[in-house]
């Protein structure tokens, strides 16, 4: 029975290491607007355009629930122009925690129309988990205000290493300790 425990340890081991440490992916956590958070008077554009977001990431709005919620809107259209009468969803708890789930575009926008027409708003594209092209730049402007699309640089494979390595140390250790 040993040996058969032995073999199962190993197969595991093997495949999260021939994974390259998928099960161990990082999960990113972005709080949007960084120390100063979700804040009229912080350009978030620009803290946007330096991050990647990918399935699996969850964002996380901090923000003084006196001053407005954050909607989420369906459209772009509804996003340009701070149109929070239908939002998806609206975020009011002041501190909130969302998780990019699926590839796409998403908008979200202070539900107070003048922080809105200033620029407090966000719209995050969510690329593949997995996806390791070139950083992406987009530019749109609005007659009012410029957006800033971006995805920085992706993560090394340092971080899928060092993962896979730890998975191999622990499946080490599980077969010595059942030798």
């Amino acid at each position: 029975m040993g040996g058969v425990l032995k073999m199962v340890v190993f197969g595991l081991v093997f495949a999260a290491v021939s994974l390259g440490g998928k099960w161990a992916g990082a999960q990113m956590h972005h709080v949007v607007g960084g120390d100063r958070g979700w804040d009229a008077s912080h350009d978030v554009a620009s803290w946007a355009s330096g991050k990647t977001f990918r399935v699996g990431d969850k964002i996380w709005f901090a923000y003084s629930a006196v001053q407005g919620s954050v909607a989420e809107l369906g459209s772009r259209k509804e996003y340009e122009a701070c149109d929070v009468s239908n939002p998806i969803r609206m975020y009011m708890d002041g501190l909130d925690s969302i998780s990019l789930e699926a590839e796409g575009l998403r908008y979200f926008v202070s539900s107070n129309a003048e922080h809105c027409k200033n620029g407090l708003k966000l719209h995050v594209e969510v690329l593949p988990y997995n996806y390791s092209g070139p950083g992406i730049l987009q530019v749109t402007e609005t007659d009012e205000h410029q957006t800033v699309l971006a995805a920085g640089p992706t993560p090394s494979g340092s971080a899928q290493l060092s993962s896979s390595l730890l998975l191999f140390a622990f499946g080490f250790l599980c077969v010595l300790m059942t030798s």
